[in-house]
């Protein structure tokens, strides 16, 4: 049997993050994706797929995500079923994620931000300094966030300024032969 979801699309609101009596971390998010075509009045629509993803994956989703970014996921589909304080069957289909993307870059992210705010349309994410940190350093034990923070008042560098960082561009040539190479 198969089961795969591929989903591409923006974030309808901030990730809520909340942790079980176990501790382990559930992040809920609905995905909102655009239909391949157009209604009768010519207007596309748009499908709004609600997902949850779990552990330290859910931790870095909410960290690195705020409503309007653009993602990507990949999981499966999983219905499960409940039943509410007014005693009635309650049933939920939604996209268990596995795997995620973020496909704009943070600088695309605060720009589309800046966009919004300055046309009147106030984005609930809130702006705190997680956002101003590398994705890639998350879980890995590195708090230099002095060294990879960029100034939110001015334009985002485009180069690295953090000195691990083994691709950032220092203007110096790669001396690469085709020994090293893996094809």
């Amino acid at each position: 049997m198969i089961n795969r979801t591929v989903l591409v699309g923006r974030l309808t609101r901030d990730p809520d993050l909340r942790y079980t009596n176990s501790g382990a971390a559930v992040a809920t998010f609905t995905v909102a994706v655009n239909r391949q075509f157009t209604n009768s009045q010519g207007e596309r629509e748009a499908d709004f797929i609600n997902c949850v993803i779990w552990r330290k994956a859910a931790e870095n989703f909410s960290n690195f995500t705020h409503k309007g970014s653009l993602i990507g996921v990949d999981g499966r589909i999983q219905t499960r079923s409940y039943e509410n304080s007014q005693n009635q069957r309650v049933y939920v289909t939604e996209v268990v994620v596995e795997n995620f993307s973020l496909l704009e870059s943070r600088s695309q992210s605060e720009q589309r931000q800046r966009q919004e705010n300055n046309s009147g349309l106030h984005s609930s994410a809130p702006q705190s300094s997680s956002a101003n940190t590398n994705p890639f350093d998350a879980g890995q034990g590195n708090n230099n966030s002095s060294s990879s923070q960029s100034n939110s008042n001015g334009p985002a560098s485009s180069a690295s300024t953090n000195p691990n960082d083994p691709f950032a561009n220092n203007g110096e040539q790669i001396d690469i032969s085709d020994d090293d190479l893996p094809f």
